[in-house]
């Protein structure tokens, strides 16, 4: 049950990213299957691509006192968006809404938090 939450509130925050920023949007006619299809590409990607990347970058991320991380944040969505039916309008857009959907996602933890549907 926990792993479906977190699908869907991922799929949420995708969703209200594409609503948010105009650089990250889905392909025209994409439902909603395509927008959970990418959540779980996402949560995959941020499961097993992500830590290797953050592993691979560590001395930049050190000399940058963590700041790197957005590039690699922004990799991954680029990365989703290039295996699902989201768009990025280019590598700044991507960073731009990798910051946002962290954010979006963080408010949405919170308020599942506030629920005590944080399993």
């Amino acid at each position: 049950m926990g792993f479906l939450i977190r699908l869907l509130v991922n799929a949420l925050a995708l969703y209200l990213v594409t609503r948010v920023y105009g650089g990250v949007s889905f392909a025209p006619g994409a439902d909603v299957v395509s927008i959970i299809l990418a959540a779980l590409v996402l949560g995959i990607v941020n499961a097993l691509i992500r830590p290797v990347l953050l592993l691979l970058s560590l001395p930049v991320n050190v000399l940058t006192l963590g700041l790197f991380t957005l590039v690699v944040n922004g990799v991954v969505l680029w990365l989703v968006a290039g295996l699902t039916a989201l768009n990025v309008a280019g590598f700044g857009a991507a960073i731009v809404g990798a910051l946002i959907l962290t954010v979006i996602s963080w408010l949405l933890d919170l308020v599942l938090g506030a629920l005590g549907l944080d399993n």
